[in-house]
């Protein structure tokens, strides 16, 4: 080869060499994007999760409340109704 075969097929490559590059930091910012976005998803995830959490919590003191009321209710009907099997 001769010199200037040798300086065209040099200059050619590094040619495609900065040309990779900047498809690399363009694949790089894409990457980079995609981890914010799925680092956003995440968190609105998790906000939703701990609502949903806080809901069921409330939804168990809730019923805890209705089933002691109950028994309370029955209790008490009981009560009634041996006192006026008494009379």
């Amino acid at each position: 080869m001769t010199m200037k075969t040798t300086l065209k097929l040099t200059a050619a490559a590094a040619s495609l060499a900065v040309l990779a590059g900047c498809a690399s930091s363009g694949a790089l910012e894409e990457v980079r994007m995609t981890a914010e976005s799925a680092q956003a998803d995440a968190a609105e995830a998790r906000s939703i999760a701990t609502q949903a959490q806080n809901t069921a919590n409330q939804a168990q003191r809730d019923a805890q409340a209705a089933l002691q009321m109950s028994q309370q209710n029955r209790e008490e009907m009981n009560r009634m109704f041996e006192s006026s099997m008494r009379k």
